[in-house]
């Protein structure tokens, strides 16, 4: 008697679950239970921004963070399987060099990845620029690239150079765009979409991941590029020595504060680039007098067609620069101290120069050494260590191939 109770006991509270999770229509229609993965909170920084650069069309979710996660460390992302012909977005955007190729990758070239080898470029074909690092992007709405190609004002869809459709999810919009970009540019996955779908879809480890992220285990491009664009933009820099000194959790040495006051000063002229936030850029675009002839068909001119922007190109993040050499948009400076040297001594006039190097008729700004010892010791403490080592942008540990 008391194991028949429990037994109808046992049945009432499965019966109860099961009115709960499904409801009927009048018509005796099962209703499935609404997808509701989690929204993923993001951290509240004192000093940063607080307008995020996220589509409407892309929620950031717990769930899509993970997957995004997972598809951004793994090298069949081109839609490849042969070990010699993996590469992901991590190939390129290392965690330990703050998400940027860093300038000793035995395989790069001064700062320049390669891509995935083919016929045309048996050794790889380079990058046309640096890699800029895939930090603190969520707070940027002013364009990705070195020159802003992608910005939600650009209406081109798909490429007809890397033969990709115009379609509605091959758009030039935002981090999403660089996916479907990363997947088939020579220089880089040299992949196909049609492959990379095919192959991750292939793979048993993603079906309840993008159950979790999608409502069901359907592989798209489409929910490929939104996943790992959900997974970036989690990717922030905010812990550093010098932002723990702005929230009081930590203080700069003398050196470092003298580094500091002549950062946001008009005689070193950094601050109006690289100041305005604590996000440590404008997220502006400069020519900021390097050269005097110019044929880069990449820079910002390519995409404004403003004669102004002839030889201009976005400021980057001073955050991690210490780690992110090489510098400026071709990798041509190695270290900080070549880089401040620059700016001191080093400008050349030209009429697109931006006006606010205002010293480029002295060559510079003119430091002293002592000053230049204070300045780098200050860009130090825009290092970042803990986002370096986090677990939580770190390669999933299941993940092998």
């Amino acid at each position: 008697m008391k194991y028949q109770k429990a037994v109808f006991g046992t049945f009432s509270v499965l019966l109860w679950v099961s009115a709960f999770i499904y409801s009927c229509k009048d018509d005796g229609e099962v209703i499935e239970p609404e997808f509701k993965p989690t929204p993923y909170v993001f951290p509240q920084i004192p000093e940063f921004p607080t307008i995020l650069n996220i589509p409407e069309d892309n929620p950031t979710t717990e769930e899509g963070v993970n997957l995004g996660r997972y598809l951004f460390y793994d090298g069949r992302l081109s839609g490849r399987t042969h070990h010699d012909s993996l590469m992901s977005c991590a190939t390129c955007h290392i965690q330990a060099k703050g998400f940027e190729a860093g300038i000793d990758h035995p395989k790069f070239q001064n700062g320049h990845p390669v891509g995935i080898p083919d016929q045309e470029y048996p050794n790889g074909k380079p990058t046309p620029h640096a890699v800029m690092p895939v930090v603190n992007l969520v707070f940027n709405h002013n364009g990705y690239f070195w020159n802003g190609l992608i910005n939600n004002n650009n209406t081109q869809l798909g490429s007809t150079d890397y033969g990709v459709p115009a379609l509605p999810q091959y758009h030039m919009k935002n981090i999403e765009s660089v996916v479907w970009m990363a997947i088939v540019a020579q220089h880089e996955l040299n992949g196909d979409i049609d492959k990379t779908v095919e192959t991750i879809a292939s793979i048993p480890l993603y079906k309840p991941l993008f159950e979790a992220a999608f409502g069901d285990e359907e592989v798209t491009y489409d929910r490929i590029g939104k996943a790992i664009a959900q997974f970036v933009r989690t990717i922030i820099a905010y812990r550093s020595k010098f932002h723990k000194s702005l929230r009081g959790e930590a203080s700069l040495t003398e050196a470092e504060m003298r580094g500091f006051d002549l950062f946001f000063s008009e005689e070193a002229d950094c601050f109006h680039c690289h100041g305005g936030s604590s996000l440590m850029t404008t997220n502006l675009f400069y020519n900021n007098a390097k050269d005097t002839v110019f044929t880069d068909p990449s820079d910002r001119f390519a995409v404004t067609g403003d004669p102004t922007d002839v030889g201009a190109y976005k400021a980057p993040s001073l955050i991690n620069a210490e780690i992110t050499a090489p510098y400026m948009h071709d990798g041509r400076f190695k270290t900080l101290e070549e880089v401040i040297d620059f700016y001191s001594e080093g400008l050349v006039y030209s009429d697109p120069v931006h006006p606010l190097m205002k010293q480029v008729h002295s060559g510079g700004v003119q430091l002293t050494e002592a000053e230049k010892e204070d300045l780098i010791a200050f860009l130090e403490t825009l290092t970042d260590h803990e986002l370096l080592t986090d677990p939580q942008y770190a390669r999933p540990a299941d993940l092998n191939f």
